[in-house]
């Protein structure tokens, strides 16, 4: 599984939203999706309920395979891997390969 989190910045290098940035809003780790904010924008119909009286159309985001997203580093603010360092204190901890900063 890719070290990706929830609220991480990730940038899309493949489909149709290539070259997108945007933040991780859930992660579904046994399908190996996600769902990204403000894309793969897709409509689906809804039925009137309680929640949405009025029905109709709605958009909201769809799934993105893990395979085509990437970790931006907050620092560098570039595309990276990430790696796993060990602390002094034993905890493990994210580790971007190209400037060496904590993730």
């Amino acid at each position: 599984m890719r070290n990706l989190k929830v609220n991480d910045t990730v940038k899309v290098i493949a489909g149709k939203e290539k070259g997108k940035t945007a933040k991780l809003l859930k992660i579904f780790s046994p399908q190996g999706r996600a769902i990204a904010e403000g894309l793969n924008i897709i409509k689906r119909a809804t039925r009137p309920s309680k929640i949405n009286p009025q029905g109709g159309i709605v958009s909201k985001e769809g799934f993105i395979h893990l395979s085509n997203l990437i970790l931006v580093c907050p620092r560098c603010k570039k595309p990276s891997r990430s790696g796993r360092k060990s602390l002094s204190d034993g905890t493990k901890v994210r580790v971007c390969k190209k400037c060496g900063e904590i993730i």
